[in-house]
């Protein structure tokens, strides 16, 4: 099965897929709304608003396996999101992103080293994965801010190829 024809469902509630998204730039990023990390919203939000219009989108995906820093319901998580960080991207329903109920998509994701050659278990919240229009995945841990350097340029050079 391919990376894009995995079942995701909306924060909603609504099946998709990231096939929605197929030839695009998307940054894949477990979120959660009670981190010390919950401020890399703005930066993922300026991101899309950066980007949007040349083929990128964020897809958040809220997780509440680290600290129980997502605890909220959907209907929570959306109205957290768009009224404290005004989050116009796509938000995936809550996802286990390790261990036994690790969702397929993070199956896939997690296969990918980092920087530093590390693959393996979501380390913790705001990991990101940059899904290129070929289906290649760049991993950046959760400190590398939305608009760090390696991150932009990882970015513009996906939207340039």
């Amino acid at each position: 099965m391919s990376l894009y024809d995995i079942p995701l469902r909306t924060l909603s509630g609504d099946p998709t897929t990231l096939s929605a998204h197929k030839g695009k730039v998307v940054l894949v990023v477990n979120v959660a709304s009670k981190c010390g990390l919950t401020p890399q919203y703005e930066g993922l939000e300026r991101l899309q608003k950066t980007y949007g219009d040349r083929g990128f989108t964020v897809l958040g995906v809220p997780c509440n396996q680290f600290g129980g820093q997502e605890p909220g319901s959907a209907e929570e998580i959306g109205t957290f999101c768009s009224a404290t960080y005004g989050v116009t991207f796509p938000m995936l329903e809550k996802t286990d992103v390790n261990g036994p109920d690790r969702h397929p998509l993070y199956e896939e994701l997690t296969k990918t080293a980092d920087a530093a050659g590390e693959a393996g278990d979501v380390q913790w919240n705001f990991e990101k994965f940059l899904i290129s229009p070929q289906g290649e995945v760049t991993r950046f841990r959760p400190r590398t801010e939305p608009e760090a350097a390696e991150l932009v340029t990882a970015i513009e050079a996906r939207l340039s190829a």
